[in-house]
Parts: C-alpha cells; sequence; structure tokens
C-alpha cells in the first residue's frame, strides 16, 4: 500500500534508515576524493554528522514529526564535521523549518522541506559552486515537487528525489572540470544521494545493508543510577558539567546533594566531566549548583507539566545513554518552555596522535581568573603543532584536522568554555572553515575566523595579531599574513589519477599547494620534493619543515639539508608537526 503521509514515527525510522544506508557506503564516498591523497573523509564527515542527528531523534522517539525534525537539525547543527557535514546539517535545518507545528506530513510537504533545505544550504555557502551537492539537493527539490504536484504520497515523491539526487551526482563532472579530469562524481552529492536512497528503502518496505552501529559499547557505557523515579511535574534539567582547572567532580556527592533538591537524579560520568538530569520545581537552584562546581554546556530546562513519565524518563536515559567525552561538548544555550532543543551525545571515534578528535586543550587560566578582552582558539592536527600554538599563547586547542575534523559543538564547546569577550578561530584547514563559521552564529560572545587552510598559515597568521586591536579589526591583517606564507603538504598517492594535467601513480609522492593544487608528483620522495621547494618564491629566507607522525627526524633532517643545498639563500628550520597523513607541511618565508 502506497504511503500518503508519515508521522514522527515513521519520519525517525525513515532518517534511521538513511543513516544506516550512509554507513554502508562511507568508504565509497571516501573514495570519491578529486587528490588521491589518503585522508579523504567527506563520507567520514557526512556520516559523523548524521549520526550525530540520529542521537537526537532516538531521544525524541514518541514525539510527533516537528519534534523529531527539530531533533534531526539539532543534532546535526552540533555534529557537523568539514564542509560536506555542515552543508547536510543546513539542508536538515531547512527542511526541519519546513516541517515547524506539523504533527505529520505529506509528499507536498516533503518537498516542501526540500525546497527550504535547498535555500538553506545555498545560504550558508558565500560563493556556491556548481556541481557539488548543492546542485543535488537543488535537482532533487525541484524534482520533489514536480512530483508532488501530480501525487502528493510520501513514496512517489521520495522516489522522484531519489531519482534526481542519482541523476544529478552523474552529471557534477560536466559542471565541474576538476572532477571529469579526475574520473569522479561529487562526493558530497553521492552522500546525500545514499541518505535519500536509504530513507526511500525504508519507505518501500526495501531492508537496507547494514544497520547503524549502536552508541556505545557496555563495557564504555558509563555507571548511572536513576533515583526517585517521581510520578509529579515541576522542571527537568540537564546540563554537561565540567570542573575548574585542577579540580575533579566528585560524582556520589553531586549525586547526593541533587537527591537532596529533585528527583529522578541521573549522575553519569567521571572526575573529567559528568551529565546531569534532575527534575525539580527550581531549576535556577540545580543551575546555581553546578556553577558552583566548574563550567555548564548543553543547558537544558523542559516544563514537565504536559509530559507523561515514560516520556521523561526516555529523555533521561537517552542525555546520558551514550558515551561522556573528557571534552567539551555541545552548544551550552540554555533553552527553556517546550521548544527548548533536544539533547544528546557527539560520537566523535577518530583519533589524532593518540588524541580523541575535538578534544580540547585550554591554556592555564583560560576559563577561570580575570577575563580578557580577546582570546585565540586553534584548530591543530597533531601535537607538535598543538605545542607551537600553546607557545603562540592561544588560550584554547581543538585536537583535528586531516580525517578528523571538529565538529562545530565541539569548536564551540572551546569558545563558550574560554573567560573572554571576543574571540579568534583559526580552523587551519580549508574543511574546517564552514563549521567555524557556523560557530561564530551561535556563540555566545562574538567570534572571528581567520580563515587560514593549515598549521604554517596560522602560525603566520598570530604573527600578525595586535592585541589592543578588537577581533574584527585583526582578521583582515591576520587572513593576508596567512594568505602570504607559501606553504606545501606532502603526501601519499592512495590511487592513479589525473590531476591538474599530470597523471599520478599510487604510491608516488605528491606534493599539494593550497592554492594551485599539484605542484610535484614522483616515486623518488627527493625528487617530488625538491621539484615543488624550488617553485618557492626566490625571495624566500627561511623554509620550515614541520614533520608529521609517519616520518622520522632524522629523514627530516635530510630532507631539509637538501632542501637547503637547492635552495642556498634561504635558511631551513626542522620543528616537529605530528601531523597524519601528511608526512611534511613544509612553509617559506
Amino acid at each position: 500500500m502506497t504511503r500518503r503521509s508519515c508521522d514522527g514515527a515513521g519520519l525517525l525510522a525513515a532518517f534511521r534508515a538513511a543513516v544506516a544506508n550512509l554507513e554502508a557506503h562511507v568508504d565509497e564516498v571516501n573514495g570519491l576524493n578529486v587528490f588521491p591523497v589518503p585522508d579523504g573523509d567527506t563520507g567520514s564527515n557526512m556520516y559523523a554528522t548524521v549520526r550525530v542527528a540520529l542521537e537526537e531523534a532516538e531521544g525524541a522517539a514518541g514525539q510527533p514529526a516537528d519534534r523529531i525534525a527539530a531533533a534531526i537539525s539539532f543534532g546535526a547543527l552540533m555534529g557537523a564535521r568539514g564542509n560536506s557535514g555542515v552543508i547536510t546539517s543546513q539542508i536538515l535545518n531547512g527542511m526541519a523549518r519546513g516541517l515547524a507545528r506539523k504533527r505529520r506530513f505529506n509528499g507536498l510537504d516533503l518537498a516542501h522541506c526540500l525546497a527550504l533545505g535547498t535555500e538553506t544550504a545555498y545560504a550558508a555557502v558565500k560563493k556556491p559552486v556548481e556541481g557539488t551537492i548543492l546542485t543535488v539537493i537543488r535537482e532533487a527539490s525541484v524534482a520533489a515537487k514536480v512530483a508532488a504536484e501530480l501525487d502528493d504520497s510520501i513514496e512517489t515523491v521520495l522516489a522522484a528525489t531519489v531519482d534526481a539526487a542519482e541523476k544529478a551526482v552523474a552529471k557534477t563532472p560536466s559542471l565541474l572540470p576538476i572532477l571529469r579530469e579526475a574520473g569522479v562524481v561529487d562526493s558530497g552529492g553521492q552522500g546525500l544521494y545514499r541518505l535519500f536512497q536509504g530513507a526511500l528503502k525504508f519507505v518501500v518496505g526495501e531492508a537496507v545493508a547494514g544497520a547503524v552501529s549502536g552508541r556505545t559499547h557496555d563495557a564504555a557505557r558509563p555507571s548511572v543510577l536513576v533515583a526517585h523515579a517521581d510520578e509529579g511535574f515541576g522542571y527537568e534539567t540537564m546540563y554537561l558539567l565540567q570542573p575548574r582547572p585542577g579540580h575533579d567532580l566528585d560524582i556520589d556527592a553531586i549525586r547526593t546533594h541533587l537527591e537532596m533538591i529533585g528527583e529522578s537524579v541521573v549522575v553519569a560520568g567521571d572526575p573529567r566531566a559528568v551529565k546531569v538530569h534532575v527534575h525539580s520545581d527550581r531549576p535556577d537552584g540545580v543551575i546555581a549548583y553546578g556553577l558552583g562546581l566548574g563550567a555548564l554546556s548543553r543547558i537544558s530546562v523542559e516544563n514537565l507539566d504536559h509530559q507523561a513519565r515514560d516520556v521523561r524518563e526516555d529523555r533521561a536515559s537517552a542525555f546520558t545513554g551514550a558515551r561522556v567525552g573528557t571534552a567539551p561538548e555541545g552548544s551550552g544555550a540554555a533553552s527553556g518552555g517546550s521548544d527548548a532543543a533536544p539533547t544528546g551525545d557527539d560520537v566523535s571515534a577518530a583519533t589524532d596522535g593518540g588524541a580523541v578528535a575535538g578534544q580540547t586543550t585550554f591554556a592555564p587560566g583560560a576559563t577561570d581568573g580575570i577575563r580578557v578582552p580577546l582570546a585565540v582558539v586553534a584548530v591543530a592536527a597533531g601535537e607538535g603543532l598543538a605545542s607551537i600554538f600553546t607557545d603562540f599563547g592561544v588560550a584554547a586547542v581543538v585536537r583535528g584536522g586531516q580525517a578528523a575534523n571538529p565538529s562545530t559543538g565541539e569548536l564551540l564547546a572551546a569558545v563558550d568554555a574560554l573567560n573572554a569577550d571576543e574571540v579568534l578561530l583559526l580552523p587551519n584547514n580549508p574543511n574546517v572553515v564552514l563549521a567555524a563559521r557556523q560557530v561564530a552564529d551561535l556563540a555566545r560572545r562574538p567570534v572571528h575566523v581567520v580563515p587560514t587552510r593549515n598549521a604554517a598559515e596560522g602560525f603566520a597568521a598570530l604573527m600578525a595579531l595586535d592585541p589592543g586591536e578588537s577581533g574584527a579589526a585583526n582578521v583582515p591583517d591576520m587572513t593576508e599574513r596567512g594568505r602570504g606564507l607559501a606553504t606545501l603538504q606532502v603526501t601519499t598517492a592512495v590511487r592513479d589519477a589525473r590531476v591538474g594535467g599530470h597523471k599520478v601513480r599510487k604510491g608516488q609522492t605528491i606534493v599539494l599547494d593550497p592554492d594551485d593544487g599539484l605542484v610535484s608528483a614522483d616515486a623518488d620522495p627527493d625528487k617530488a620534493i625538491l621539484t615543488a621547494v624550488l617553485t618557492l618564491p626566490p625571495e624566500t629566507e627561511l623554509v620550515t619543515l614541520f614533520y608529521g607522525e609517519d616520518a622520522a627526524l632524522a629523514d627530516a633532517e635530510a630532507v631539509a639539508g637538501r632542501i637547503a643545498e637547492a635552495r642556498p639563500g634561504a635558511e631551513v628550520e626542522v620543528r616537529h608537526g605530528g601531523q597524519p597523513h601528511y608526512r611534511y607541511l613544509i612553509s617559506a618565508e
């Protein structure tokens, strides 16, 4: 029987199938990189984004379609990783707006949602480029509208959406020459197609290959105690609590105190981060208690007067059910009333040099003590690079970079934890810039993004920082200083490809420039590097070689010696970077 409409349960089940289908095709999407580099992560970023969105939606199970859609949108916004993840979150945000105040929806409503998703996604990108995920969502939404006006069943409209998305992906190479040359379709568009395809499979009753991974392994699940599962009313207060620097949280003491002032108490975590859930008549007292112990984020206050007991308890379980990380997370924005944003958890499993992607290191005094007018947050992909940023005096370093992009929520948490009037954010990766700009829109204080594309550009930008000026006044000079630095990245080709008119073979050393793309490729690493180094500006006086986690110091010193021979007028310096995937990051000034 054709499905003519969908309620909240149907929307959740369809989205669950969409996420499972994308999970089954992550490697396929990752493999569609234009450059044959080992850090293709479009599929991983999109999956991580929608996986968090699904966590939020599961926490709102049993609610009408509009609440499920709002949960999906909020989770995607906080969990957005990489440019593909951010654009996907914007599509889901627009679709959620289209379902506002709708308990169920039909095919015409779905077409309207897709149109709003398209509009929102295009608005999020300063210079939209056709032949990308934007083209795919636009053409899919147009096809959905045409189909809906003839037959407004969900099945018909979604089938038209999937068909149009598949065709739009297939023609992306005709719109982007770089895709055509590389022999691939747009990876973000392919990921979006797989999401739509998974939803359609659910609607028509077809099994999806694979299933979404469980939220946590039992061994990783924190100890949870639900005390006094009351039948009463009042306010549900939830937040993530992190201790003041140098202190640990006493979980038993926190639980005991909250049981004295409230009911349905849930306290889960460890001495470094605790999730709190409590029902009481005075949410202000619950929040004040937490503030007395440390910093709060992901604050939510919900009026329970009209909520059934099982829904309240389900929300408590959803809030604490996923793994509690040690890094700050979430929006930190307080919500009130029945429209409070749903709560849930991030799922950052990627690692970087032994540190969890998204984990934040704060400078002493950055989250307490004297308030400063301006602070800097930087993203770093390796231990050595993070240490250099710390030496520069940045207030917080968020771990992440190639194949481990921090989410919007993780960046936002780092910003919100600082005791500063304004914040400058250095993404240090082109795939983190969109997430950083979302933080600027969401933060509770002014945040200014300096669009640095690698750590070396970030170091150069910091040289132009004037602490006496405002954040906005610093952005132009810092951006110019960062972009004025010549940089090269050295890695290994993971497949045969044709890039910039040059054939690249799997296993060759390739050198990339953030402006010009492929600079050189050769089976001989030294030859590839020296060919690229000779393209650096002739007035270069200093070349810095940051060696990554796959390079040895002795090898880096040998390469530096050969660079010095090739560029006799320049001094060559070796620094430990520790970055993954890229053997060397080279800068010239």
